[in-house]
């Protein structure tokens, strides 16, 4: 018969401190998103919101044709830019220890 008994355990704080920083990322899309958005009235940041702590739910008219470029403010859109500032959270929580 053999007996394992752990003496330190190093991963479960690893996983944990990993699961917090995931959990900000969500808000930094979220922020990204709305920084993007176009300004002319204010509406479509004003209508921007986070739904259910993980879906970003644009609900006004012209969200897609604002997404997909047609604002001098906004060329790249709103996808883009928050998806590029998740990619790098993610790299930064993944590549480090």
């Amino acid at each position: 018969m053999i007996t394992v008994r752990v003496l330190y355990d190093r991963i479960t704080p690893s996983v944990e401190r990993k699961a917090r920083q995931l959990s900000k990322v969500v808000n930094k899309a979220y922020a990204t998103w709305v920084k993007v958005t176009p300004k002319l009235t204010g509406n479509a940041k004003r209508r921007t919101k986070l739904e259910n702590g993980d879906t970003i739910h644009a609900d006004y008219k012209y969200a897609v044709p604002l997404d997909k470029g047609h604002s001098k403010q906004a060329p790249q859109g709103m996808f883009k830019p928050t998806l590029k500032v998740i990619k790098q959270e993610l790299d930064k929580i993944f590549r480090t220890k």
